[in-house]
């Protein structure tokens, strides 16, 4: 019997811009694809090691290191999206100069949206487009038993010649209900959990010492927005299985948050019907106030199934937004219009559901006269809800692709490696010049400044290391809600929003030195950017 292969999977350290303090952090986005990667290789019973990078202090290099001296691993596999991209460059020329030599294998966005360059750059040994689970497996195989990798689809490598093979698009998944749930065991869920802060995330600030369980779905997605890069066309799971996988978290986790990643999980509207019936009966079953939090497309929502949301627990939504003007909705084919952007916003607040949504600026059919029309709803109605940003240009998306053509990204390779992870405001409209750009974003801080609600607490009170207890004063309902267990790194300078538990609405919570920071917004984010456009690009140049 052949021996299986022993594999290390590295969780990169998130998010970048704190990848040179080295210290532990659990505020970070949950890595399903290598939660996905680790449940089926354990399942076709390969020797499995997730090595989390957030869990731990000491540099990326200190740490793997030492992960590889104690174990003997053919393969060492990572992944994630182009905002990552020197954080996972690091992990390969770390692994690489070991001595043990293990085989290096890449996935996810990263080297899916730009597979040759990115391939040539970080010269994995390997590269995964696409959904990974299928291709990984064949690809060990193949390996195990010496077999040709052209047969492999969806793989990149370089042959015996040196020259890259990138193989054909292996299909998605089909039957998504037949993965195994991802690898919370193996990612030492648990230590997010006994670790998490109520004001990590919009969706834990529903409770002071919350336990999130995230949970995926459905893939990729209806639509086809031209700001988004996703894989693959809408594949969902019944609920009846989403309910089973909550069932089991509950139990092993004592969950008392679900946070649904599924990008628009009301499309179908029997499907949420269906769960908040199912959700309902698990509150009922198990005697907890379990809440949870979803995506959904302003398209396929109506005051009826909110009702059925908030009756079952729902206490937050996540909406794209994005403008208030049907040109430029249609221009970034939105399926969805001004009309029913405006009704689901004052119908959502109605019900104290929280909302989390943005409107960005900058798409290629905006003009000054719809960038106004936009902020000038907001300014009227928005009362600080919805958050104002500019179109990013990600890997793979068309708007990308119309930076590439019209020369605005000059240097992909420049601008994949150095400058997808800062903030962007780059003219992609066909009718605004530099200057409308630049008095626009100007607008758009003094707005966000000015709109915004901003407030200091009436208590704050040390509990341990950095975290907190306060009190503040809503400033829209006006209740006084009391906060245990908040995050806080600075007690001189800081500032974070926060969802008041009574009316749903959101508000910033900051220091007095950030309260007058936040009064010039316009002119200190603009230094922020700044600062963070050269730091961030000094350590990519380093790795």
């Amino acid at each position: 019997m052949v021996e299986k292969f022993n594999i290390l999977l590295v969780v990169p350290r998130y998010p970048f811009d704190k990848t040179s303090v080295n210290k532990t952090n659990f505020r970070y986005q949950f890595p399903f694809g290598l939660g996905y990667i680790s449940s089926i290789l354990k399942k076709e019973r390969y020797n499995v090691d997730i090595l989390n990078l957030n869990h731990y202090d000491g540099t990326i290099e200190e740490i793997i290191n030492k992960k590889l001296n104690i174990k003997k691993y053919d393969f060492v596999g990572t992944g994630g999206n182009a905002l990552l991209y020197s954080i996972i460059s690091k992990i390969r020329n770390i692994v690489s100069k070991h001595k043990t030599n293990p085989k290096f294998i890449l996935g996810g966005p990263i080297i899916t949206s730009e597979p040759k360059l990115v391939f040539r750059d970080i010269k994995p040994d390997f590269g995964v487009i696409g959904e990974g689970e299928e291709t990984v497996i064949e690809l060990l195989k193949n390996i195990e038993k010496n077999k040709d990798l052209k047969k492999v689809k969806g793989i990149i490598y370089y042959d015996k010649l040196g020259n890259i093979v990138l193989t054909e698009r292996r299909e998605v998944i089909s039957d998504i209900e037949s993965l195994p749930y991802p690898d919370f065991e193996g990612l030492n869920y648990k230590k997010v959990l006994n670790n998490a802060h109520a004001n990590d995330f919009y969706f834990t600030q529903i409770s002071d010492y919350p336990r999130v369980y995230p949970i995926l779905g459905s893939r990729g997605c209806p639509f086809n927005c031209t700001f988004c890069y996703h894989e693959g066309r809408y594949r969902r799971r019944s609920v009846k299985h989403i309910i089973k996988e909550i069932r089991e978290a509950i139990k092993k986790y004592d969950i008392n948050i679900i946070n649904l990643y599924d990008e628009c999980f009301s499309v179908e509207k029997n499907r949420m019907y269906e769960f908040c019936k199912e959700i309902k009966k698990i509150r009922e079953e198990y005697g907890k106030d379990i809440k949870w939090a979803c995506q959904l497309s302003v398209g396929y929502t109506n005051k009826e199934m909110l009702d059925s949301m908030k009756d079952a627990g729902c206490f937050i939504v996540s909406y794209g937004f994005e403008s208030i003007n049907l040109k430029v909705l249609k221009s970034m084919r939105k399926p969805i219009t001004p009309e029913q952007i405006e009704n689901i916003f004052k119908e959502t607040l109605k019900r104290k559901i929280g909302i989390q949504a943005f409107f960005i600026f900058g798409d290629i059919a905006e003009t000054k006269e719809s960038a106004k029309e936009t902020l000038d709803w907001w300014k009227k109605n928005a009362k600080g809800q919805i958050g104002l940003g500019f179109i990013q240009p990600y890997p793979g998306s068309e708007i990308y692709l119309h930076c590439l053509k019209k020369g605005i990204i000059k240097d992909k390779e420049d601008y994949i490696k150095y400058k997808v992870s800062q903030n962007h405001w780059y003219n992609m409209t066909d009718s605004m010049t530099d200057k409308d750009i630049s008095n626009l974003k100007k607008e758009i801080l003094k707005s966000t400044a000015k709109y915004s609600r901003y407030i200091m607490p009436l208590y704050i009170k040390k509990m341990k290391e950095d975290s907190y207890e306060l009190k503040v004063k809503c400033p829209f309902c006006k209740q006084t809600e009391h906060y245990k267990n908040c995050f806080i790194g600075n007690r001189i300078s800081y500032g974070f929003y926060m969802t008041c538990r009574n009316c749903g609405m959101r508000f910033f919570i900051v220091s007095l030195i950030q309260k007058i920071s936040y009064k010039y917004y316009s002119k200190t984010r603009i230094l922020r950017d700044q600062y963070l456009k050269i730091k961030n690009y000094l350590i990519g140049k380093r790795v």
